[in-house]
């Protein structure tokens, strides 16, 4: 699976004008998953995901976790984080998961992260969203399980 996770001050995910997901202080993070991918995947990733330490301690040094702050995390699936651009200028999307496979995995990864004692909320999976964010740092961190998580 290929994460993108933000540290956030606050974010939301909106679908035809309705509002499917908002959080205040914590992680908005960007999910595909990947073709070959399964439960295995998922558990490893919302496990470091939940235990990064990204959040600022008492003296300004990138030491705490989402749950170290009681933070809460906002859910996007993006099959685009699969994109391949190895060939031409028209981004290609055959490594990504088939879409009921991949809104399983979506499901169970946001699950997992729920197990871990997060709050989660969710855009729509394969719905066209809007999603704002304000981004705290900037910190942007990529992830994916094929390489060592």
């Amino acid at each position: 699976m290929r994460a993108l996770i933000q540290r956030v001050t606050e974010a939301s995910v909106t679908v035809e004008d309705r509002v499917t997901g908002e959080i205040g202080p914590g992680l908005l993070i960007l999910i595909c998953a990947m073709a070959g991918d399964g439960e295995a995947e998922a558990d490893r990733l919302a496990a470091k995901i939940a235990r990064l330490r990204i959040f600022k301690d008492e003296a300004g040094k990138m030491n705490r976790s989402i749950l170290d702050i009681g933070g809460a995390a906002l859910v996007v699936s993006q099959f685009t984080l699969a994109a391949d651009t190895s060939r031409g200028n028209r981004p290609g999307f055959s490594y990504a998961a088939a879409p009921a496979e991949g809104e399983r995995l979506y499901e169970y990864f946001s699950d997992r992260l729920r197990a871990e004692g997060i709050t989660v909320a969710n855009g729509e999976f394969g719905a066209d969203m809007a999603v704002r964010l304000l981004n705290d740092g900037p910190v942007t961190i990529w992830m994916d399980t094929a390489e060592k998580v």
